[in-house]
């Protein structure tokens, strides 16, 4: 038995982490201009194009490097394309870098059969908005593609029923074959970073985790509002 391919008008989602971070020059500007450049940033996030949705979240406190990132969901890739136009656009444009993207589209797990588990079920993405999200680009040993089907899906059983044991920790993946470099990228919303922790520990020994090539770097997100996300980079109050 194979798996059933999705069809080709499936309505599905892009998916895109865009991380980034505010030169040091940014921090330099007088708090007008800093809270300018803010607010011409908030504007483009808020204008955007109407079909994408959007979270934003602050990596400061917990990461090195990026300060904050977008999550973005659309039907269509130039909707990102849009909205990241507009911010080269934006006051904040001359002091922003990006420092990682990826991109996905979602589907339905091919490993689910009769089997339900949220956030693998369509090609629609469905954020439940809890006050963290925790991601990754993941990649699979070529040998597991090398198993087959009926092999892989009992292994992703185990899988999914480790996952089960946590159900306020809300999964969602995007395959990223042929449009970006990992194989998936993965997100985990969460209402607090314990319990995400002790899912992953608890994932460890399962049979499908021999299988990991790649699952870093890790982004421990704190969902804000747009402004907040910026003023923190900032160094604004």
């Amino acid at each position: 038995m194979t798996a059933e391919p999705p069809t080709p008008d499936e309505p599905r989602d892009f998916v895109r982490y865009l991380f980034w971070k505010l030169r040091p020059e940014a921090r330099r500007d007088a708090p007008e201009e800093r809270s300018r450049r803010i607010d011409d940033a908030v504007r483009c996030l808020e204008s955007g194009p109407p079909e994408l949705r959007l979270r934003t979240y602050s990596l400061v406190g917990t990461k090195a490097g990026p300060q904050g990132f977008l999550w973005m969901i659309a039907p269509t890739l130039e909707a990102f394309q849009a909205l990241e136009a507009s911010l080269w656009a934006s006051r904040l444009g001359p002091v922003l870098d990006l420092t990682h993207s990826y991109l996905g589209l979602a589907r339905r797990s091919e490993y689910l059969g009769g089997h339900s588990h949220p956030g693998q079920e369509s090609g629609k993405v469905r954020p439940t908005d809890r006050p963290y999200l925790f991601v990754y680009p993941f990649v699979k040993k070529r040998e597991w593609y090398g198993l087959p089907f009926e092999e892989r899906r009992r292994i992703m059983a185990e899988h999914m029923q480790i996952g089960h044991r946590y159900p306020s920790v809300d999964i969602h993946t995007a395959y990223c074959f042929g449009l970006d470099d990992p194989e998936f990228i993965l997100s985990f919303e969460a209402d607090r970073p314990a319990e995400f922790l002790d899912l992953v520990q608890a994932l460890r020994p399962s049979e499908a985790s021999r299988y990991t090539a790649l699952e870093t770097p890790i982004y421990s997100g704190i969902r804000v509002p747009p402004r907040r996300m910026w003023e923190l980079a900032a160094g604004l109050p």
